[in-house]
């Protein structure tokens, strides 16, 4: 799950008419606020929708945007890329201007779901009241700018992924988003969330304020500034990557290699785990499938060396989704009985000789 803004969202609002721009660009005439922002929304759906991501929540203020983003198979850098310059080039093109619209890069944090999906989604909608361009709860219900009127029912936006978050309300609808505004409104008593901002422990659980209050040990938990989560959590991502480095030192595969490589693994995954090979390459959340997916994640990143980007794209799901994989790699391969080396020298006995006798030339230098 990744909570995206293009600036940086301490950044000090405009006044409620300006238009939808980052802070030290040029501002068009009021009068063309709606058709700038309808403008965004509607890339926002189409995004959503031909990509298969998840728009769980999102808030649009006068100098820059909100997305919480679960993204599919198209990582987060080609969505923004699209929006981003789509947006620009129309709005350049309407307000008769040229030159970059959007003065820095969006800003991305890899979040924890468990813990913070509904408070992200809370403090995302929360944004205009934080931002004093309403005063109450009633305003934000109906206004059109933020997905909380989504999934309030008062306006139809059928790409919001709502039902991703009202069942976390409850089963019946209505029920659903009676709770779902409570929970808004219990909300308002504290606008300001400093630790909703990235950096694992000493941001997300405040650490950076309660240094004194640690006890001994505990400032060496890890944090990052690209994560939002538990210590525990950033350190799985962050040892997920060293392992990513640790798989680039094998050999490279060209992509009609990989290819040809990941497709001969896909069907031996299938049979190993007694699925059909087309529900291992989808977003199935049966548990049969999600074991044969971290098999097959585990033994094509860490064994064989294939990119997890290229192991996300001939799986048709998120880079994200294969790193969740391999946060259960071992308990997988234990499940199975599965010896990596054994597996894969059975189905590329050629092949991954050679790459395991590379690897352990690597090592020993």
């Amino acid at each position: 799950m990744l909570f995206v803004c293009p600036v940086d969202p301490g950044s000090t609002p405009r006044a409620a008419s300006t238009t939808l721009l980052p802070v030290g660009s040029s501002v068009a005439p009021s009068s063309t606020m709606m058709r700038n922002r309808q403008d965004l929304i509607t890339r926002v759906a189409g995004l959503a929708g031909w990509t298969s991501t998840e728009i769980l929540a999102w808030a649009l203020l006068p100098n820059h945007f909100h997305l919480l983003l679960r993204t599919g198979a198209t990582p987060v850098s080609d969505l923004m890329r699209c929006l981003n310059t789509g947006y620009a080039v129309r709005f350049n093109r309407w307000h008769h201007r040229s030159g970059y619209l959007f003065q820095n890069r969006f800003k991305s944090f890899l979040v924890e779901e468990d813990p913070y999906l509904l408070e992200l989604v809370r403090y995302i909608h929360l944004n205009p009241l934080r931002a004093r361009l309403i005063t109450t709860l009633e305003e934000l219900d109906t206004l059109a700018w933020t997905g909380h009127s989504a999934l309030l029912g008062h306006i139809g936006r059928p790409w919001q992924a709502q039902q991703s978050v009202l069942t976390l309300f409850g089963g019946h609808v209505q029920e659903a988003r009676a709770r779902y505004r409570q929970f808004i409104a219990d909300g308002m008593a504290d606008l300001q969330r400093p630790e909703l901002a990235g950096g694992g422990l000493r941001r997300s659980r405040g650490a950076w304020r309660r240094r004194p209050e640690h006890v001994r040990g505990r400032h060496l938990w890890a944090f990052d500034e690209r994560i939002l989560g538990s210590g525990e959590f950033v350190e799985q991502v962050l040892a997920e990557d060293e392992a990513f480095l640790m798989s680039a030192d094998l050999p490279a595969f060209s992509p009609p290699e990989a290819t040809k490589y990941l497709s001969a693994l896909l069907q031996q995954a299938a049979t190993r785990c007694d699925v059909v090979a087309t529900e291992i390459a989808s977003s199935s959340h049966r548990p049969q499938a999600v074991v044969a997916r971290t098999l097959f994640s585990t033994l094509a990143v860490l064994h064989l060396g294939i990119s997890a980007n290229v192991v996300a794209r001939f799986l048709g799901v998120s880079r994200q989704s294969v790193r969740r994989g391999l946060q259960r790699s071992d308990h997988v391969l234990a499940e199975l009985g599965c010896d990596p080396a054994e597996f894969l020298n059975s189905l590329f006995p050629r092949e991954y000789g050679k790459i395991s006798c590379q690897r352990d030339s690597h090592r020993a230098e």
